[in-house]
Parts: C-alpha cells; structure tokens; sequence
C-alpha cells in the first residue's frame, strides 16, 4: 500500500496537470488518501507549482545571483549588528581555541599511556612457577590505547580546521 502511495506522490509531482487541484483524505482507520477527485471529508492541498515543476528556461543572472524572492531573506528575519557577530565570533573562537588546548593535552597523556603500555607486556604466571606473554591481550590494550591516540588526533585536526575558518 505504501509503495503505490508513493508511486502515486510520485507521479502527482512530475505531472503538471497534477497541480491543478490535488485533495487529501484521512478515512476513520487513519489511511490517508490523495485524489484529484474531491470527496467527503477531503481537504485540498495547496501546492506551489512553479517549485515542483522542471524547466529548461534559462536562470537570468539576477536570479542565480540570490536576488530571486524564493530565496531572499525575510523582512522580519532577526538580525545581528556587526559589533554583536563580533563578539559572538570572539567567544566562539575562544572557546575553540580552549578545547584545542585541552585536546592537545589530553593527545599528550594518550601518547604516554601509549609508551608505558609498550612498555608493559602483558605476561602471566602459570601453576609451577614459569611466566608467558599473553600476546592477544597486549594487542587488544595496544589497539585501544592507539584508538585514543587516534581518536585525540582527529579532534585537533577538526578543531584547527574550525578556528582557521574563523580568520
């Protein structure tokens, strides 16, 4: 049912003689159905043509330009004064350029977790005495603790390209 429901949409927003009246019914078990037709209870859609409808007409300059009305911005659209996106342009720097401190050196303290677990084999000890290197469990620490590395990495990488956009 869904398939040809949307198979249906589908076809309504290619056609242009679709666009003419296009009605929306929900029945009692809440199925929802569109139609040409009007019936009882059916609410007609208002639908904009001119944004469903495919053209080969060339865009003028103005147009591509932003000066077309879909696209302009609001009258009553909040605005900022320049003094304002400053200040919130400073404070969002500053607090990138903290996070990227504190990245930094928690990048640091992963680095060194790194080393000391390098240094670190896992080994353990049998029954009589002798001691083994449990190799799979030195791989999985070593793994998680690049994974951190890694992790710390790629956040200083995101949070340097965020403040150079900023300049």
């Amino acid at each position: 049912m869904k398939k040809y429901l949307f198979l249906s949409l589908f076809a309504l927003t290619l056609s242009n003689f679709a666009f003419a009246e296009i009605y929306k019914h929900i029945d009692a078990d809440g199925r929802v159905t569109y139609s040409n037709i009007k019936s009882k209870g059916a609410v007609q859609l208002e639908l904009d043509p001119d944004v469903h409808t495919i053209s080969n007409k060339r865009v003028r300059a103005s147009e591509r330009n932003g000066a077309n009305k879909r696209t302009s911005i609001p009258e009553d659209f909040p605005r900022v004064d320049r003094n304002t996106q400053s200040q919130r342009d400073e404070k969002r720097r500053d607090i990138l350029f903290n996070e990227l401190t504190a990245e930094k050196a928690t990048l640091e303290q992963a680095k060194r977790a790194y080393t000391e677990g390098e240094a670190n084999p896992e080994v353990y000890k049998t029954v009589d005495g002798k001691t083994f290197r449990n190799v799979p469990k030195f791989e999985e620490k070593m793994k998680n603790l690049q994974a951190e590395v890694d992790s710390h990495q790629k956040n200083i990488g995101l949070l340097q390209k965020e403040l150079d956009s900023l300049k």
